[in-house]
């Protein structure tokens, strides 16, 4: 990759649902070791984005690129292969697992070699430390034992956050990381997610402003499909159109 090359970046990308133009011409990127935040009202095309970032949908014209190379299209399973990883708006991980083995699927699908019954003792031992360090980071290495399923919603959040980090990703996509949890559980998350800034780039969608700002370098705005603003945290708060379209709203 060329120096200061954008690590992911949309150009010209465009998503209609038959007459509802969802994203219309949207050139994005972030270079490693950022944090960006996309904000918007609902509809915007935030999601939509982060949708066809990560192959969950095909966009109707326009290219994506991941590492200068175009990504455009392949479906979720390879781009989660090629480093993409992340995050739903609704929670999903396996709630009849425990959060040590629903981390652990994540970190043995980037083996060289998947699991078998026939794995040497070495590679599943290393397997195991992946998942535990990981368990470590995000804070769950004490609740490691217990089903998903009986995680408050808060640690649900934190689980998913790790499930999409135990596959290594390049780029980590978090889709409303913080929406519906306490004000208590809400600062555990931003936490562990600036613990994993240090080490990985982040593109973070939020409806609240208070976690953007502690958060991200640079803030997106997106308005009805349009990139209509990009900056420094400063630059936005600062805009009067944005403070009263978006930020009047938290107040």
């Amino acid at each position: 990759m060329a120096p200061g090359a954008p690590l992911l970046e949309t150009v010209e990308v465009t998503k209609r649902f038959g007459g509802l133009t969802a994203l219309d011409t949207v050139n994005y990127s972030i270079r490693e070791g950022e944090i960006k935040g996309i904000i918007g009202p609902n509809g915007a095309g935030k999601t939509t984005l982060f949708n066809l970032i990560t192959g969950e949908l095909k966009p109707t014209s326009g290219k994506i690129f991941l590492r200068e190379k175009e990504i455009t299209g392949l479906s979720s399973h390879l781009l989660c292969q090629k480093g993409l990883g992340r995050t739903f708006q609704l929670t999903f991980i396996f709630p009849g697992m425990t959060v040590y083995e629903s981390v652990w699927v994540g970190v043995n699908s980037k083996a060289r070699v998947p699991w078998n019954p026939l794995l040497s003792a070495d590679r599943l031992k290393d397997s195991a430390q992946k998942t535990e360090e990981i368990c470590r980071l995000v804070e769950l290495e004490e609740k490691m034992t217990e089903l998903a399923s009986n995680l408050s919603y808060g640690d649900q959040k934190v689980l998913e956050i790790a499930m999409a980090v135990s596959t290594q990703p390049a780029v980590l996509l978090l889709d409303e990381p913080t929406q519906g949890v306490s004000p208590k559980e809400t600062d555990h998350i931003i936490e562990v997610i600036q613990k994993l800034s240090k080490s990985m780039t982040i593109i973070l969608i939020e409806h609240s402003m208070d976690v953007v700002l502690r958060l991200c370098h640079v803030i997106t705005v997106l308005s009805e499909g349009r990139v209509i603003l990009e900056g420094p945290p400063g630059d936005i708060t600062g805009n009067e159109e944005i403070q009263r379209i978006y930020l009047g709203e938290e107040g």
